[in-house]
């Protein structure tokens, strides 16, 4: 049973200004917050002096697990489906009927769980924009697009979505998150019914000029960058099958550091595969850049490091929450998950309900 750490309340200052200030920067100060090294700037401000408290405090092993063993797996998993996703090309104009949108949409929900809903999302995007330029009513094209690709699909796998991986480097079996095939059909069926109801309304309002101009400007589907398809199995079966479970000695607190990372090692060549055998155009084409995982990096460094005292504080006075019961927790963290991000929210509640079980309190 792991020892719990009392730490004060003030202690979590430095993650809710974190949090704040991701919540409030792109609102009131959008070009400022649009610069990644402000970003750095902020998760610089806020965790170093957290990292000075922990390490001045006997606390700085916490730090180090919670950066080593979480913030770097999960930094260089998502740049892994960034790259490999950001190297396939797909284009193409077809038909914008009511079946192909909800065709595409349900293609996107199917592939988040295996290249995360980000890389779904990559792939989709240009397609669906292309096959609809010529309709004129497609902003619920878009907006179910995200909740149903960019949100919902990935709950599949720890590859769908970042807090499943984090979980899963907690230690979740990978086929664990299978369990809910069942509410992820269900969502499915109900986003892509609704759309397919709703699109058939709007499809009927575009005018007749708009229809006969999509049809005389469809186009087939063009893949380009096709290898790293090969690239994505490799990071799947990686993330499956390189972690204790199968290699126990991965586990042991004295394995060497190459042994440790090997999962890692891995996501790391394939990267660098993914840029050396995909054609230069093919990211050209795709407008692709850095930027966003860079953002992601720097944000989420701010993130890690300030959480990592609420994380203690949240295991050490879970008992006190009042929260035990499964529905307690769904509703809990998806209604604080609405407001942060969905990341740190399942982090926290991971906290909470390991806390519960160390401090012997009743869990259902």
């Amino acid at each position: 049973m792991e020892t719990l750490v009392n730490l004060p309340l003030w202690t979590l200052i430095p993650f809710v200004l974190m949090l704040m200030t991701i919540a409030i920067a792109p609102l009131i100060a959008e070009s400022w917050w649009e610069k990644n090294s402000n970003k750095l700037i902020v998760s610089l401000i806020l965790g170093v002096p957290t990292a000075i408290y922990l390490v001045v405090t006997g606390l700085g092993h916490q730090l180090e697990h919670q950066m080593l063993y979480d913030y770097v797996p999960f930094i260089i998993l998502l740049a892994a489906l960034f790259v490999v996703t950001g190297g396939i090309h797909m284009q193409g104009n077809l038909i914008a009927r009511p079946s192909t949108n909800t065709a595409i949409l349900a293609i996107g929900y199917v592939l988040a769980s295996f290249t995360g809903t980000t890389g779904a999302a990559m792939l989709l995007i240009r397609p669906l924009l292309e096959t609809n330029k010529e309709r004129k009513y497609t902003t619920h094209t878009v907006l179910f697009f995200i909740a149903a690709v960019a949100n919902c699909g990935g709950l599949l796998t720890p590859l769908g979505d970042p807090p499943l991986f984090l979980l899963y480097l907690r230690g979740a079996e990978f086929t664990w998150f299978l369990k809910m095939f069942p509410a992820w059909l269900l969502v499915g069926i109900l986003l892509l019914t609704i759309y397919y109801v709703l699109d058939s309304h709007w499809f009927k309002r575009e005018s007749l000029s708009r229809l006969k101009s999509d049809v005389m400007n469809r186009q087939p589907i063009r893949i380009k960058g096709c290898i790293n398809f090969v690239f994505l199995l490799g990071i799947i079966m990686s993330v499956a099958f390189i972690n204790p479970s199968y290699i126990p000695a991965m586990g042991e607190e004295h394995a060497p550091a190459l042994l440790k990372y090997l999962r890692e090692i891995a996501l790391v060549t394939l990267i660098a595969f993914s840029l050396i055998f995909t054609h230069r155009k093919i990211r050209v084409d795709n407008h692709f850049t850095w930027n966003p995982i860079i953002e992601v990096a720097v944000v989420f460094l701010g993130i890690f490091v300030t959480m990592t005292p609420a994380m203690l504080y949240l295991k050490a006075h879970a008992a006190g929450f009042g929260i035990s019961q499964p529905w307690q927790f769904f509703y809990a963290s998806g209604l604080l998950s609405s407001f942060l991000d969905n990341a740190p929210t399942a982090l926290a509640f991971h906290g909470v309900a390991s806390g519960l079980v160390d401090s012997g309190a009743a869990v259902a």
